[in-house]
């Protein structure tokens, strides 16, 4: 079994800065893409950046380019979201996501979630 966990949610500021972190954990072989979507309250869930195995590639919705980075350690299996410049509008429930191969298999998965509250 995989377990995507997430972490560094919080409550902050407009205008300021939070680091998520997303660590894999379980038995498999390599992890491809790994993304971070959002959910805010009433809305449908959306995309927010992806990043390939290499790092060599990385995509963002255009709402959050120049403010958020995404990032990767293949050694820890985790993907890292720093978020800077914070708005009202980036409030949300921040999930994880994960492409997840072993040797006979590939899977997708999610994690739970973890909450980011910007206030003014």
């Amino acid at each position: 079994q995989v377990r995507l966990v997430e972490s560094g949610g919080g409550s902050v500021q407009a205008g300021g800065s939070l680091t998520l972190s997303c660590e894999a954990s379980g038995r498999f072989d390599s992890i491809s893409d790994m993304a971070w979507y959002r959910q805010a309250p009433g809305k449908q869930r959306e995309f927010v950046a992806l990043i390939t195995r290499g790092g060599g590639y990385s995509r963002y919705t255009e709402s959050v380019k120049g403010r958020f980075t995404i990032s990767r350690n293949n050694v820890k299996n985790t993907v890292y979201l720093q978020m800077n410049s914070l708005k009202l509008e980036d409030t949300a429930v921040y999930y994880c996501n994960a492409d997840v191969h072993t040797i006979s298999s590939s899977s997708n998965y999610w994690g739970q979630g973890t909450q980011v509250i910007v206030s003014s």
